[in-house]
């Protein structure tokens, strides 16, 4: 598992996801947009979001640590 930080949030991610759903939150969405899946994940647990090519992820929040995971799905 790998670690990152996308603007400002600390990430948690099998190395398979980086091109695709890192990517998309990091460079794809401007940092706005982007904030409001992890606003939505903190406040939900999870957030679900699809990128520009229909492939879903899960975003879910650890609130032992405040970090977040991303979950292919």
């Amino acid at each position: 598992m790998k670690r990152e930080k996308i603007h400002g949030f600390l990430v948690n991610f099998e190395d398979s996801l980086k091109n695709t759903g890192i990517y998309y939150l990091q460079y794809d969405l401007n940092p706005g947009a982007a904030r409001t899946f992890f606003e939505a994940a903190r406040n939900e647990s999870q957030a679900y979001f699809e990128d520009d090519h229909e492939r879903r992820f899960t975003l879910i929040y650890n609130r032992s640590d405040g970090t977040y995971n991303l979950e292919s799905n």
